[in-house]
């Protein structure tokens, strides 16, 4: 799909990652990438994958077609199931047929490198709040930043703040400078042009720097407090969405360290994104939820699939 897209110069603004580096398997469906919301480094700016699903038909648990939505974004009636069933792991339903909305692709994409930002929270956030409408901010510690195959960055020899700035030519580079002035404050910039710039988000969306025997984690937390949390785990790490998400490896462990990870979060959530078998048979994947949240998604699981036939044991 992907292919199609570059060849009509369009793109899936919300920047779907891929699962080849976690998982070892390149593969998947359109219908299972919304079915796992996967969303990328874009998100703040242009939304997560239920943003851009339109419309839908799925059959339910009970074996009855329905569908919600329509082709055109002005055409959406009744009840809105296209953000129920994104990231509902196809637990109630299987999707059949969607549509979804693509754009065109940026003409110009460049990315401000700040080296060794001695407060990189503070910087994100900086270059996140501006007004310069960044597409990516993201920063990789000096350990992860040395696993790039972009070389201004591996042989950078220091910590990588990474802020990515897409549009129209002019703007771009007008955006690129004041940006420039904007950071200078927290460490030496240098700017990455287009292939540069695709290869390293490349890198960060598809969590690429990691030994493949790490146990993984996912954390979703608030961007002021990703550094102190990271701090706190001491794990390899790095992080997207301007601090708000953490990518974090640990050692095995029968546990996964469950309770240190979720013990560390004062608000967000953690996913166990990758674990032997055994492990995510004993611990619970997925962030748990309150007592009312969990009684409301019985019940909405329950009324799209009474018996529990569709990919049990999920959520």
């Amino acid at each position: 799909m992907r292919t199609a897209l570059d060849e009509a110069n369009q793109m899936l603004a919300f920047e779907p990652w891929s699962p080849k580096n976690l998982y070892g398997n390149p593969g998947g469906s359109v219908g299972g990438m919304f079915a796992s919301a996967m969303t990328g480094s874009r998100r703040p700016l242009a939304g997560s994958a239920r943003d851009h699903l339109l419309g839908f038909h799925a059959v339910s648990g009970r074996g009855e077609n329905f569908k919600s939505g329509g082709r055109v974004v002005k055409n959406v009636t009744g009840f809105d199931l296209c953000k129920l069933m994104t990231g509902a792991m196809g637990t109630l339903g299987v999707m059949t047929d969607l549509t979804f909305k693509v754009l065109p692709k940026p003409e110009k994409t460049r990315t401000i490198l700040v080296f060794g930002a001695t407060d990189p929270g503070q910087a994100m956030r900086e270059a996140q709040n501006s007004p310069y409408e960044v597409s990516g901010v993201a920063h990789l510690p000096k350990a992860i930043a040395a696993r790039s195959n972009v070389s201004y960055v591996s042989a950078a020899g220091t910590g990588v703040t990474a802020i990515r700035v897409e549009g129209p030519a002019p703007s771009v580079e007008v955006r690129c400078t004041a940006l420039r002035d904007l950071l200078s404050p927290h460490g030496s910039v240098e700017e990455l042009h287009s292939t540069n710039s695709a290869s390293l988000w490349d890198e960060i969306r598809d969590v690429s720097y990691f030994a493949k025997d790490r146990q993984i984690w996912r954390l979703s937390v608030p961007p002021k407090e990703g550094p102190a949390i990271a701090a706190k785990l001491q794990g390899e790490h790095y992080f997207d969405w301007a601090g708000g998400l953490i990518w974090l490896a640990l050692s095995p462990k029968d546990d996964a360290d469950v309770e240190r990870v979720r013990g560390a979060l004062s608000s967000g959530h953690a996913t166990l994104m990758r674990a032997a078998n055994e492990v995510r048979a004993k611990v619970s994947v997925f962030q748990p939820q309150d007592d009312g949240v969990a009684a409301l998604m019985n019940r909405v699981r329950t009324g799209f699939d009474p018996h529990s036939i569709l990919n049990p044991g999920r959520m």
